[in-house]
């Protein structure tokens, strides 16, 4: 699962992360997945303009007015954007499951391991990582695949991660793990 907008890497957006690398570990594992036949599964946020749909959670964070439909800054971040055929999950809050079909796209392709890269450790991966184990999937978070806006945030949530919810692997295991797959 890849989750990246564009808001997260336009230096003049309020949600500017800084996490450069992390965008290139995740095109990394985006291009193995692909070059293993591996399904690939994208996220996406966008709100009805003005955020009709986003409820408490649009209305606590200003900054999700980036995400309403039509704004460049819900962009997917290149090298990121879907290819044909890959589904596109179009989600209103951090988890990837919550209001979605993504646990019944996965439970029809008969996947029962997700691995995870996107933003942020503390919102969107954490959420989606705890939901996922909870529909009886295997978390799996790319280590240099996912990325917070604060180092020490994104180190936390990763330990809590580890210790409760998710396995974290490395960028070098994940590309070995797919093509274990593949062969």
């Amino acid at each position: 699962m890849i989750d990246f907008a564009r808001a997260y890497f336009d230096h003049g957006s309020p949600l500017y992360a800084g996490v450069e690398a992390t965008r290139d570990a995740a095109a990394l594992v985006l291009a193995s997945a692909r070059a293993h036949g591996i399904p690939v599964f994208h996220t996406r946020v966008e709100y009805q303009p003005g955020g009709a749909d986003g409820g408490v959670f649009y209305r606590k964070i200003a900054a999700l007015k980036l995400f309403d439909a039509g704004s460049p800054m819900g962009d997917f971040e290149p090298p990121l954007e879907p290819a044909p055929g890959e589904a596109v999950i179009t989600k209103q809050y951090p988890s990837a499951f919550f209001g979605t079909d993504l646990a019944m796209r996965l439970n029809s392709a008969g996947i029962d391991t997700l691995v995870m890269c996107g933003l942020s450790t503390s919102g969107c991966v954490r959420a989606s990582a705890v939901d996922a184990i909870c529909h009886g999937f295997v978390p799996v978070i790319v280590r240099e695949g996912v990325g917070d806006r604060l180092p020490a945030v994104h180190e936390a949530s990763l330990f809590d991660l580890a210790a409760k919810t998710a396995e974290l692997r490395s960028l070098a295991e994940i590309t070995n793990y797919f093509e274990g797959l593949a062969a």
